[in-house]
């Protein structure tokens, strides 16, 4: 299914060892269409605070990065150390607002998607409301997966189910690391293009309340959710956010000492 890649060429910053594209939002909808125009079997990291600072902890994930055909970055701190970096204007690119985004200009192409993660309840929502919003929408499929992995026939029975869709894009929604890791192992497989979101389904069907938009333009995504998850998610973010502006720092120090 793979054809010649006439996206422009990719530009590479090096967020704390991870490589980030470096990009617009228009561009960053502009690859996924054009992938998924033609059904390549390509995957998209969007990558935040906590998926960088695995990244330097865990090899294997660090390589699923490395792989990646492109790695938005979301969250804050990492779109403010490209432009410290250089990268001028870069913002921040986050999976919620890449979902809803490409299915507005899909809908308008009469596009199909496929949505994978999630439980079935959100999953009835969700495409309730993505119908309602874009009734030009096609979604080909949806699949909730249970907590277990799956067997190797129910695995294949899966990617059977999304190639003979004929979607375009697959929305994966399994959290970090998870939902990128199995699209690295599923790229080759599935004749579309992956795209990891995070909480993105739980947001859009409204199982979870996403942070207001002042906070999200601040920044303060972060803080909104570890309010409401504290502990499930406070060790994770002291650990993570402490790791990470030790590694900026050193990154940027070592930037100016070059200089």
């Amino acid at each position: 299914m793979d054809s010649p890649d006439q996206t422009s060429p990719r530009q590479l910053g090096s967020v704390i060892g991870a490589p980030i594209d470096a990009l617009t939002w228009s561009e960053a909808l502009a690859r996924i269409s054009t992938w998924a125009s033609v059904r390549q079997s390509r995957y998209v990291c969007i990558c935040n605070v906590h998926s960088v600072v695995t990244a330097r902890q865990d090899p294997s994930f660090a390589q699923v990065l490395v792989q990646a055909d492109m790695a938005t970055p979301d969250g804050a701190p990492v779109a403010w150390l490209m432009r410290k970096l250089g990268t001028e204007g870069q913002e921040r690119i986050n999976g919620p607002d890449l979902m809803w985004r490409y299915c507005g200009e899909a809908a308008q192409r009469y596009e199909s998607i496929y949505l994978y993660g999630g439980q079935q309840a959100t999953l009835n929502i969700l495409e309730r409301k993505l119908l309602a919003q874009f009734p030009g929408l096609k979604i080909a499929g949806a699949y909730s997966p249970p907590f277990r992995a799956l067997t190797p026939e129910e695995d294949a029975a899966v990617v059977e189910s999304i190639n003979a869709s004929g979607a375009g894009t697959v929305w994966v929604s399994l959290g970090c690391p998870k939902q990128e890791k199995w699209m690295a192992e599923h790229k080759g497989r599935i004749n579309a293009v992956m795209i990891g979101v995070g909480a993105a389904f739980d947001y859009h069907a409204g199982t979870i309340q996403r942070a207001p938009l002042w906070m999200q333009h601040s920044g303060l995504e972060w803080l909104h959710r570890l309010c409401r998850e504290p502990r499930r998610l406070w060790r994770r973010y002291l650990v993570t956010n402490t790791l990470f502006i030790v590694h900026a720092v050193s990154q940027l120090a070592g930037l100016s000492a070059r200089r």
